[in-house]
């Protein structure tokens, strides 16, 4: 007989324990990038990576332009050239073509850089409206979604989604759902 009390006991504070628990787990989710895209200073991001990168590819052309025409004149008149000519063009075409791959890695390298710099500020904002908009509506936790592959979420309820609550944290209206 004392060993069903203790059992019903023990029971009971499991239960008790199990439903505290989850009475403090509240989860959610949302997608960044969703929230960021509807961010007023998206657009201006958008546009000065675009401009960035239209610089890039400008001073990338030039160099293939610069190097197309040595090529041509060196096909042109390499056989008025002698053996000193000729080795100085051929070694100034190689130095253009290294020269070339060189900046369009430095060129990816610092695009990557910029995006980097340009999106830090958008992304701390909303990572700041995320934890307001989970205190404030007692989310415990709150996952990342909608990045295919690298998802933090396998499963939600849509009804789990904070991500219109978030994106009126920073006073933008959500678009209408269809």
């Amino acid at each position: 007989m004392k060993a069903k009390i203790i059992v019903l006991a023990l029971t009971i504070t499991a239960m008790s324990f199990m439903a505290n628990a989850q009475a403090g787990l509240k989860i959610g989710y949302t997608n960044a990038d969703y929230v960021l895209s509807l961010l007023p200073e998206a657009k201006q991001i958008d546009a000065e990576l675009k401009a960035y990168e239209k610089q890039l590819q400008n001073q990338l052309q030039a160099k293939y332009k610069d190097l197309q025409a040595k090529v041509a004149d060196y096909e042109t008149n390499v056989n008025s050239y002698d053996e000193l000519i000729r080795a100085d063009k051929e070694q100034e075409i190689t130095t253009l073509q290294q020269n070339i791959q060189k900046f369009s890695q430095d060129a990816e390298t610092s695009m990557g850089n910029k995006r980097n710099q340009l999106l830090a500020p958008a992304y701390e904002k909303i990572g700041t409206a995320i934890e307001t908009t989970a205190k404030e509506n007692g989310y415990s936790h709150v996952f990342s979604a909608g990045a295919p592959g690298f998802d933090v979420l396998l499963y939600a309820r849509e009804e789990d989604n904070i991500s219109n609550l978030v994106l009126k944290q920073l006073g933008i209206t959500p678009p209408i759902a269809e």
